[in-house]
């Protein structure tokens, strides 16, 4: 769907003109647009996921949906907290991406290590021995690229996190 609409958009822009004739670049509006709709189609996705799971989350004001399944115990984490944690990452259609079963629990410095930056806005919802499920939208995650390994392009990320160990 998305595909057709870029190439619609794309041979929209030519309006007609022959293959000699230099094609108009997509100004600010139209790119603006365009992203507007692609959020728009995530953030649909990502409540149909929600209504189809019957899950009950909310939604920060950036976009990031969560669910805390746990409280922990303790303050808050906040940036430069040293956090040892399970988690299990995958796509909307349940494809596994990433899984600390497979790879080990993951070890962070909150702030400092290289998180997609809903995973880190999620970690600061959490207390040590805390549990949640995080749903990053692409702007959340790694974009329009992905990760070049298991995360393609504009992917939707599931996050399962269990806060193992606060250090």
């Amino acid at each position: 769907m998305l595909f057709i609409f870029l190439a619609l958009f794309l041979i929209s822009c030519n309006n007609g003109a022959g293959p000699d004739v230099k094609t108009r670049r997509p100004g600010k509006r139209e790119l603006a647009e365009l992203n507007s709709y692609m959020v728009q189609k995530d953030r649909e996705r990502i409540e149909n996921y929600i209504e189809r799971k019957n899950i009950k989350m909310n939604e920060s004001p950036s976009g990031l949906w969560y669910k805390i399944k746990k409280e922990g115990s303790g303050r808050l984490f906040r940036d430069s907290d040293r956090i040892e944690m399970d988690y299990e990452c995958s796509l909307l259609d349940g494809t596994l991406c990433y899984t600390s079963e497979k790879l080990g629990s993951k070890e962070i410095i909150l702030g400092r290590s290289e998180l997609e930056p809903g995973l880190y806005e999620g970690l600061k919802m959490l207390k040590p021995g805390g549990e949640a499920l995080f749903i990053l939208p692409p702007f959340l995650a790694w974009g329009i690229i992905g990760d070049s390994k298991a995360i393609p392009p504009r992917a939707i990320l599931v996050y399962k996190v269990k806060v193992i160990n606060k250090k």
